[in-house]
């Protein structure tokens, strides 16, 4: 004889199922709120990697710049590369620059401008298998020169090692992140600016390090996981109506 579900298992499961379609809905709504903001930073983005180069902020604002507001914005300045210890960021490619692809290293100079203040300059990308200094040191080599460039870049701001980022080899004066803070502290460079400026011009006589162009190309896939979760949400209660019809089928024990 086949026992009809109790009552309260109904009611037990109708609570759950809106429960969780609620919180379904919810993530699929965040997913879309997410997307726009994505769309209104790629936006913003591309103006400032595109807009014509601005003096750069004098040393008095610094500290009132930020990612949110200043990532990516374009700049011109005079400065000197500093006669101090050069530093690599090792990368695996690029996600901001298409003229860039494969293994190589960022190479990392401090720069004094003529107030006295230091900036660091990511002169650009060095091309190679990992981890050699040979190349890196002959090209800072070059550009430490000890007179005034004038340099356009962009601001940046450093990155956060993840828990699976590999610690730096400070013999070899390598990072995995692009940490210029860690790297000034690590390297007895002194105080330097808050943000690190990635150089767009000029670029070697003989291309080593390449500075290029900014295109930020951010991932845009809100769409997507928002119709991830609208469709579990829709799934799951459809599979509470099932459940529910197939259940009042069930004839009453007697």
């Amino acid at each position: 004889m086949t026992i009809a579900p109790r009552p309260s298992r109904l009611r037990t499961f109708a609570a759950f199922t809106v429960v969780m379609v609620a919180l379904f809905i919810g993530l699929g709504v965040w997913q879309l709120q997410r997307r726009a903001e994505k769309h209104a930073l790629i936006a913003a983005l591309t103006e400032r990697v595109s807009a014509t180069p601005v003096a750069l902020p004098p040393p008095s604002e610094w500290r009132a710049l930020g990612a949110g507001t200043d990532e990516f914005r374009r700049v011109t300045f005079s400065a000197t590369y500093a006669k101090l210890p050069d530093a690599m960021a090792y990368s695996a490619g690029s996600a901001v620059r298409e003229d860039v692809s494969g293994p190589g290293t960022w190479a990392f100079l401090p720069a004094r401008l003529p107030s006295g203040d230091l900036v660091v300059i990511d002169a650009g990308f060095v091309a190679n298998t990992m981890q050699e200094r040979g190349v890196e040191d002959r090209a800072a080599g070059k550009l430490i020169t000890g007179e005034p460039v004038t340099l356009t870049g962009y601001l940046r701001f450093p990155e956060s090692a993840g828990l699976l980022t590999p610690a730096e080899n400070r013999d070899k004066r390598l990072w995995f992140t692009r940490d210029h803070l860690a790297m000034a502290k690590a390297l007895g460079w002194g105080e330097v600016a808050p943000f690190y400026v990635d150089l767009e011009a000029p670029v070697p006589d003989n291309g080593i390090p390449k500075p290029g162009p900014l295109t930020p190309h951010l991932r845009d896939e809100h769409m997507q996981y928002a119709i991830t979760w609208f469709s579990l949400a829709m799934a799951l209660l459809i599979a509470f109506v099932v459940w529910a019809r197939a259940r009042n089928s069930i004839p009453p024990a007697r």
